[in-house]
């Protein structure tokens, strides 16, 4: 680990830096699958924005010591994101560049789904979903107890909302009025064979109805999510939800038209296209 860039870097402020931030995790995440010919690069091309948002503009230096037990934590709920978690901690030095193209070979560290105490920064293992808010909200009691200040935030699918473990944690965060927890709630419409088979709409009043407070952004645009982090550092006596609408393969149109965008298939003649459509879009 680089700690002591990681220490010299300033928090980023505006959009147009968090975009250029967006722009280097998603040529990594084309790394991480181009030669592989799949991966889940559809979904971590989505989570791009917000992560940089995360990771580059509301955690500070202190947050990425990892030895330091009161600093920010962020549980990434659905581990086979861990495409878009890699070219993260590669982009802060954590991860060395160079082992990006490990991704999904056996014996790297660099899974795909990601597993506790593999990498530095991974918080919890995903591979299973709907345990994240419920990890999160025992970690939001437990700094509470301890009387740690720092916010706990954790990512979640839509799919996962077909889960009841997620409501039950969701319930228990509002009766215990756990205002340290933040729950990003991925979106996108998609699992794994296609759209969504359950209906878990409306979102935003579902969270609702269980005592949390609520926003719903574009997790696609930067000035919504700014916005977004600076309304959840407010404690206002109540956990807080973001419902991200996200677009799958956001940044490059190939991806984005995909009927199946869950475990995004490329051909090996189709990836400098990729790599070109990106960098096009981001002119």
């Amino acid at each position: 680990m680089n700690q002591r860039a990681i220490v010299e870097r300033q928090p980023l402020q505006t959009p147009q830096e968090l975009r250029a931030v967006a722009l280097n995790l998603r040529r990594k995440m084309i790394q991480q699958a181009r030669g592989k010919g799949q991966g889940y690069l559809g979904q971590g091309m989505g989570m791009a924005d917000f992560l940089a948002t995360l990771y580059f503009h509301e955690f500070g230096a202190e947050d990425l010591d990892f030895s330091r037990n009161d600093r920010k934590r962020f549980y990434l709920s659905t581990g086979h994101y861990s495409i878009a978690m890699w070219a993260v901690l590669a982009e802060l030095g954590i991860v060395d560049p160079g082992t990006l193209d490990s991704y999904g070979a056996d014996g790297s560290p660099l899974e795909m789904s990601t597993m506790e105490g593999h990498v530095p920064g991974v918080e919890m293992t995903g591979g299973s979903l709907g345990h994240g808010l419920g990890i999160a909200t025992g970690a939001a009691m437990g700094y509470r107890q301890d009387g740690r200040q720092s916010t706990i935030h954790v990512e979640v699918s839509d799919g996962e909302l077909q889960e009841g473990s997620t409501w039950e944690a969701a319930n228990t965060a509002a009766s215990f009025k756990l205002d340290n927890l933040v729950c990003w709630v991925d979106c996108n419409g998609i699992q794994a064979d296609g759209p969504m088979v359950v209906n878990i709409e409306p979102v935003p009043a579902r969270f609702a109805a269980f005592g949390w407070m609520v926003r719903e952004i574009n997790g696609n645009d930067l000035h919504q999510l700014l916005d977004a982090f600076a309304w959840a550092r407010k404690r206002e006596g109540q956990p807080k939800a973001v419902i991200m609408r996200t677009t799958p393969g956001c940044g490059v149109k190939r991806i984005e038209q995909r009927d199946r965008a869950h475990f995004v298939r490329i051909d090996a003649d189709e990836w400098d296209l990729v790599a070109r459509e990106l960098e096009a879009e981001n002119v």
